[in-house]
């Protein structure tokens, strides 16, 4: 067993107020591990829902972070996705890069089982979008794409371009990504889907994925979908309660609404798979798609977090790294 040591972690004190703080890091024991942190990702939905003080009393349970300190709305110490390497614990892990669902943190302490191994051909720069990956991945899971489908997936945030990018990847199918954002028309292109503007979107999809978090939004993907259809609402509106369109075509066409989470496994792979399982195929996605580093649209030190943090979450964008 190694003796405590200190580090630096990145705390939400209040609402869109942010500090660097030091603190103790359990000494590490026989079935666990230190990691020295290399990158941290932010994704935009819900860190931005954290950082804003924005998440519901009723779901402030079940929305808590794996490895979170403090509570909602604040103190709290936030995040997922960060990569580091193992520098204690067992003689025969030490030097492993790993990925583990920890916040912004220089070093931690975790059990072995939570330090998820990178592939050798996996970059660590790239690692930072496993959560991601896996949120893409569960949501691909609950919408069951077929081949040769229509599919739009309305939103082109990091989640919902790895949601449309991973359906494209199914033989024959036609997928569209629908922004209100031009400029996502080139990272719709990079990763091999079509691009279009919620004023042109394509009618009569037998999938739809809705991930922009707007109201709007939502009311396109009703409008969208083809008698029958399945929408997947994988958005997370924390604390508003956007108008759902309900009259119009959604009874006429016999529409199903279902909401995508990534907290559980989709129930069709349950039986079979668990949380570790699907990491480890998030990070296999990763190693493979080398193009994907496009959903990577900035770099921040650590040490600059508590005066960038706003900008990052408030402002539209991608997955942005934290380098340590």
């Amino acid at each position: 067993m190694t003796s405590q040591q200190s580090s630096q972690a990145f705390w939400v004190v209040a609402p869109r107020s942010g500090e660097i703080q030091d603190e103790a890091v359990p000494a590490v024991g026989a079935e666990s591990v230190g990691v020295r942190a290399l990158y941290s990702g932010i994704s935009h939905g819900t860190e931005s829902l954290v950082w804003q003080g924005r998440i519901p009393d009723s779901q402030q349970t079940r929305m808590r972070a794996p490895f979170q300190a403090g509570d909602f709305p604040a103190p709290v110490k936030y995040g997922y996705a960060s990569v580091g390497v193992i520098d204690a614990g067992p003689e025969t892990l030490i030097g492993q890069t790993v990925f583990c669902l920890y916040p912004h943190q220089r070093r931690y302490t975790v059990p072995a089982a939570a330090a998820y191994p990178l592939p050798a051909d996996l970059p660590p720069e790239r690692a930072v979008l496993a959560a991601n990956v896996e949120t893409a991945l569960n949501i691909c899971w609950d919408a069951e794409p077929r081949a040769g489908e229509r599919i739009s997936v309305i939103g082109a945030g990091v989640v919902g371009a790895l949601a449309a990018a991973l359906c494209a990847e199914m033989p024959g199918t036609e997928v569209e990504l629908v922004d209100i954002n031009p400029d996502r028309r080139q990272l719709a292109a990079q990763l091999g889907v079509a691009f279009t503007a919620p004023d042109a979107a394509r009618p009569d999809n037998d999938r739809v994925i809705h991930a922009s978090a707007s109201e709007a939004g939502l009311a396109l993907a009703l409008e969208i979908a083809a008698d029958e259809a399945v929408v997947i609402e994988a958005s997370w509106f924390g604390d508003r309660s956007p108008r759902v369109p309900l009259g119009e075509a959604f009874h006429s066409g016999r529409l199903a609404l279902r909401a995508s989470q990534v907290g559980q496994l989709a129930p069709a792979m349950r039986p079979r798979w668990d949380h570790g399982r699907r990491m480890r195929k998030a990070l296999e996605l990763l190693a493979h798609r080398a193009h994907w580093d496009c959903l990577i649209d900035g770099e921040t030190a650590f040490d600059d977090l508590p005066a960038a943090m706003d900008s990052i979450v408030t402002q539209p964008g991608l997955c942005h790294r934290i380098k340590y």
